[in-house]
């Protein structure tokens, strides 16, 4: 299962881009070179929400060992490959922590979901999570991944790992290692060297010397 070619697909070639974006939306998220949450410049901020952001950077919500099995299993959505980082190289993990602090919506699903995955690694291999094996891990990913496949008796699981599917695609596609991923180059600057030489042919057309003079020259 090419998981990062279907989170991109996803992401380009569907309207749930705008549902896994707006999932995580809030009113002072910025994209930054780590993560969209971890804005250093605050110029333009007001003063409480400078007051706010300190305080959810600061505060904790996960434990360390929450926080290792987000990490495990954002890195299981979103590997690392030979085109860019994994997901926690994106810091992903930071910014969950910090949209479950900014939207507490999130927290009970969140922390519940993570309780699920870990007994359900205790009672199939007698380890949490983050202490079975790659294979082993797939084994019970594999069970929640596909919605409309899993057994009824997973749908805690399911909603967990969609929920969690959602949010790395988002922390991870608002990065700057995310944006390179995609291929998205932005607004660049280019240089409009005419019609080629081909397609003038096929419809029987040629540039004039004043056109190719004055209307498509420029300096190498």
């Amino acid at each position: 299962m090419d998981r990062r070619k279907s989170i991109k697909t996803l992401l380009i070639g569907t309207a749930s881009a705008g549902v896994l974006i707006q999932s995580c939306e809030t009113k002072d998220k910025k994209a930054t070179e780590s993560t969209v949450t971890a804005s250093s410049n605050e110029d333009d901020r007001m003063a409480e929400e400078k007051v706010k952001n300190k305080s959810l950077r600061e505060d904790k919500f996960f434990t360390p060992e929450e926080m290792a099995t987000i990490t495990v299993l954002a890195d299981i959505i979103i590997p690392k490959d030979e085109v860019s980082g994994s997901a926690s190289d994106a810091k992903v993990p930071d910014f969950i922590e910090f949209i479950v602090k900014d939207m507490p919506v999130h927290q009970t699903p969140m922390r519940g979901g993570l309780r699920w995955l870990d007994l359900q690694s205790l009672k199939r291999f007698e380890k949490p999570f983050t202490a079975i094996t790659e294979k082993q891990r797939l084994e019970i990913v594999d069970e929640i991944a596909y919605p409309n496949k899993a057994k009824p008796a997973l749908k805690q699981g399911v909603a967990f790992f969609t929920l969690m599917r959602n949010l790395t695609a988002t922390g991870f596609y608002t990065t700057e290692i995310g944006v390179k991923d995609l291929g998205y180059a932005g607004n660049v600057p280019n240089q409009w060297k005419g019609v080629p030489d081909d397609v003038l042919k096929q419809y029987n057309m040629a540039y004039s010397e004043r056109e190719l003079k004055e209307s498509i020259s420029f300096d190498a």
